[in-house]
């Protein structure tokens, strides 16, 4: 199993960021995101937010590959347009990419390695 951590930005505005959770609230991802999420080995998925910040966390499993995820994503008519949704509450963070929201970030520190 290995952990991913991602960070992301929202809108900094209250209405846009409760529609946004409501959209995350249980049941309301469509079925073929969560399925295409399932398929791709991420076997744990967790969003957590201070204010506008967003912080992704997954646990995946040994059939996990980013491209491969990024390809199959792409392919997807369903998950294309949960992406578009998305983009109108989300905006990547300073650092990010052209195109890309979602940063990888760096663990600095692990109780589990400390004497």
């Amino acid at each position: 199993m290995m952990r991913h951590c991602l960070a992301l930005d929202l809108v900094d505005d209250a209405d846009a960021i409760a529609r946004y959770e409501a959209w995350h609230a249980p049941g309301a991802v469509p079925a073929a995101v969560t399925r295409s999420i399932r398929d791709a080995d991420i076997v744990e998925m967790e969003i957590w937010r201070a204010h506008d910040r967003l912080f992704l966390i997954m646990e995946t499993g040994p059939g996990f590959s980013p491209e491969a995820k990024a390809a199959a994503d792409m392919a997807s008519e369903d998950v294309q347009a949960w992406e578009r949704l998305m983009w109108e509450f989300q905006r990547p963070l300073p650092h990010a990419p052209p195109g890309e929201k979602w940063v990888a970030m760096q663990r600095i520190y692990a109780l589990s390695q400390q004497p």
